[in-house]
């Protein structure tokens, strides 16, 4: 029995494996145990990159960086790009997979979860796994939640509290619960102080309102 083989078994029609099921338990205990190894002493940055490969079961690069603590149930279906930092007490759900693209930022507190339940209660509450992917240069703030399924395009930004529960476009600034888009993220966004920037009002005035939740 392999990791591969229990990230599979996920799957929507994935069939019922006892071993396979086994297996699974023991990683989700292996989680638990690295998860307590890394976030009840300090380590320097290297050692944190270190528990974390081990956590996930993959290289990560020497870029990454991470304040702990950080909580995950399973690890293993968690891929992080190069320059990628996660602030302390965040919460990933990664049965269904996690990835985090290159230069994405993680506020305090945000949960990342890939798991939902069926509403009908004959079925006994049965897990459904999707996965969450995010894009490149993405920022995430605090106490965000990310619900299973959803897509961050590139350089999107999500607003701290926001409970985010459809694909963000790239580019777009998402906050509130659910999310709806605030504005847009321009091109090449002028700086206070340059004649760009009182050209542009700084966007006052012009900001664009989206109704449509994300």
């Amino acid at each position: 029995m392999t990791i591969k083989e229990v990230i599979d078994g996920f799957r929507e029609d994935a069939g019922e494996n006892l071993e396979r099921n086994a297996y699974a338990n023991e990683l989700f205990q292996e989680a638990i145990r690295i998860g307590m190894e890394l976030n009840t002493q300090y380590h320097t940055p290297e050692e944190i990159r270190e528990i974390m490969e081990r956590l996930i079961g993959k290289k990560i690069d020497d870029s990454f960086r991470m304040f702990p603590p950080f909580y995950t149930d399973f690890g293993k279906n968690i891929t992080i790009g190069k320059n990628v930092f996660i602030n302390s007490g965040c919460h990933f759900q990664d049965q269904g997979g996690i990835r985090i693209g290159d230069g994405t930022l993680i506020g305090h507190n945000v949960v990342l979860a890939t798991i939902n339940h069926d509403l009908n209660p004959e079925k006994n509450r049965k897990n459904h796994y999707v996965p969450i992917t995010i894009g490149a240069h993405v920022w995430i703030g605090s106490n965000a939640t990310i619900l299973p399924g959803v897509t961050l395009g590139d350089h999107a930004v999500v607003a701290a509290g926001a409970v985010v529960t459809k694909d963000v476009p790239p580019r777009m600034v998402v906050g509130g619960v659910p999310a709806k888009v605030l504005k847009e993220i321009p091109e090449e966004t002028p700086q206070e102080g340059t004649s760009a920037f009182k050209e542009e009002g700084h966007m006052k005035g012009r900001k664009r309102q989206y109704e449509t939740p994300v």
